[in-house]
């Protein structure tokens, strides 16, 4: 594993992918922009620091789904279900993860692979364990195997878990597979809001609040 990169080509597969994603979802994107500005006169992206490759920060993008200043309002960082603070085009753009489509520039920028743990809040660093922080052996991606295994309806420990088999198993068939199986899951019903503390051994959320469950403003 050199440089965060799982597996030899890897870097090739993020960059091919990432550019031929940018152009397809150009039009979409401005679309994007467009309603969100026309809706609050906010601004489209969401800038936050985040955990990349052996924990070193960097600037995550995504769409802005919800009003500006929601993570300084009474709820944080968490977020639940019909969260009033998530915007009318946020609710679209979550439902199908469009707000992600910004990370593509990360993916790019090398910040970031297609597939890999999601990238967890700075603040969140200190939690890890000895075991946990081998998530960060890893580039973050914009999915992985825990997304494609149930999202935020699993708790993070688990996810943790699936985050740490695919460090271990990293290889270009199963970045393919996670891939395809993003893809075709996103028109199904699946549970993005966390119901619980993420760090309590029942919770049912993400740790290091991510597309399933952060407050972006």
């Amino acid at each position: 594993m050199t440089g965060g990169w799982a597996y030899p080509g890897k870097r090739w597969l993020d960059v091919a992918g990432s550019l031929v994603g940018l152009v397809l979802t150009l039009p979409l994107t401005v679309l994007i922009a467009l309603a969100i500005k026309l809706e609050d006169r906010g601004p489209g992206l969401y800038v936050q620091d985040r955990l990349g490759y052996g924990g070193e920060p960097f600037r995550l993008l995504k769409f802005r789904s919800m009003v500006v200043g929601a993570d300084r309002m009474a709820d944080g960082y968490r977020i639940r279900r019909g969260d009033e603070r998530i915007t009318r085009v946020g609710r679209i753009l979550r439902r199908f993860s469009l707000d992600e489509l910004p990370q593509l520039v990360n993916v790019l920028r090398g910040e970031m692979s297609l597939v890999g743990p999601r990238p967890a809040l700075l603040r969140d660093l200190e939690r890890y364990s000895e075991r946990e922080r081998r998530r960060l052996d890893v580039r973050p991606g914009i999915t992985g195997l825990a997304q494609i295994s149930g999202r935020a309806s699993i708790p993070w420990r688990e996810r943790i878990s699936y985050d740490l088999d695919y460090v271990d198993r990293a290889s270009f068939l199963l970045d393919l597979k996670i891939l395809a199986t993003t893809v075709a899951r996103l028109f199904a019903e699946r549970d993005v809001y966390p119901s619980q503390d993420p760090w309590t051994p029942d919770a049912t959320g993400d740790g290091s609040p991510d597309s399933d469950g952060d407050a972006r403003g």
